[in-house]
């Protein structure tokens, strides 16, 4: 396995037909990306109402999977979970072209890519989690995490460039995970601080601090964090609107322990999952996954 990032690539790329499964939270901007950089997309989602606005920008919306799928050069998922992505893949697959590749840009877990592979039905896949939410990803500056075969990456690498800053290329072979892998190690720090932020800023409240005080206290420190301060500042403008919503964010917790097995205690992901979890259950798993803050008064 290497670990570095490749130049960007000059390929001709207008006439690469691009299915787009998934135009969510994330999925939209991404899709609205790869139309500004000169790709032909078609779009699919399987509530419609989500796919159609992307009409307006030049997108082809699309009622099926395989529909979306029917003779384009490289399909791309990001839906939520590995049941939603299998499902739509092996629709989709059995409508693509031989030489068709297979980017798989959600996070799904170990076994999700397992599934994805078998769903492939002998179709390349490219295993490509991104990192990142919903700013990044309307700016175009998403970070890549990518595998896949060396012959398919001239393929793949224009459309990383529309939806992204740089990419990282950590190995040539989806089966073995390697993308998604360190992903879900991202991931992990990125759910800790998130509810670290939180539950400092429940505890602010408690003592009668101001949390912007807190703020203040660390910043310039070397424990500053530029994502505390989005974070809190969330929590203290009671401004939840999703850039990754909680709901997801609990499945992605849920996938970091479900890798991690019995071979290492995580101690701070089961006390993360178990806030998401109180937090669902209170009725926030639309919100910003900060509304975990919710999880830190008692009921």
């Amino acid at each position: 396995m290497h670990n570095r990032e490749e130049p960007l690539s000059g390929r001709e790329h207008a006439m690469t037909t691009v299915a787009f499964l998934g135009t969510g939270t994330m999925g939209t901007p991404m899709a609205r990306n790869l139309l500004a950089a000169g790709f032909p997309v078609r779009v699919w989602n399987r509530t419609l109402a989500k796919a159609e606005p992307l009409s307006a920008d030049g997108a082809t919306v699309a009622e099926t999977p395989a529909q979306a799928a029917e003779g384009a050069d490289v399909l791309i998922t990001m839906l939520l979970n590995t049941a939603a992505t299998v499902e739509a893949g092996r629709a989709a697959v059995a409508a693509l072209p031989p030489d068709a590749v297979w980017v798989q840009m959600g996070t799904l877990g170990l076994a999700g890519m397992s599934e994805v592979r078998a769903a492939a039905d002998g179709v390349t896949v490219v295993d490509a989690p991104v990192l990142g939410t919903k700013l990044p990803a309307e700016q175009g500056e998403l970070v890549v995490l990518a595998a896949g075969p060396p012959e398919v990456r001239d393929r793949v690498q224009p459309l990383f460039d529309a939806v992204g800053k740089r990419t990282l290329w950590l190995g040539e072979d989806a089966a073995a995970a390697t993308a998604t892998r360190l992903k879900l190690v991202v991931n992990n720090w990125i759910l800790i601080i998130t509810n670290a932020v939180g539950e400092s800023a429940a505890l602010a409240g408690e003592l009668g601090v101001d949390t912007a005080d807190f703020l203040a206290a660390i910043k310039g420190t070397a424990t500053d964090c530029p994502y505390a301060h989005v974070k809190a500042a969330a929590i203290i403008n009671g401004d939840f609107t999703p850039s990754f919503p909680l709901r997801g964010a609990s499945k992605d917790a849920e996938l970091i322990i479900e890798a991690a097995g019995d071979s290492v205690r995580l101690d701070l992901a089961e006390a993360v999952r178990e806030r998401f979890r109180r937090a669902l259950a209170t009725g926030h798993g639309d919100e910003d996954m900060v509304a975990a803050y919710f999880s830190s008064f008692l009921a």
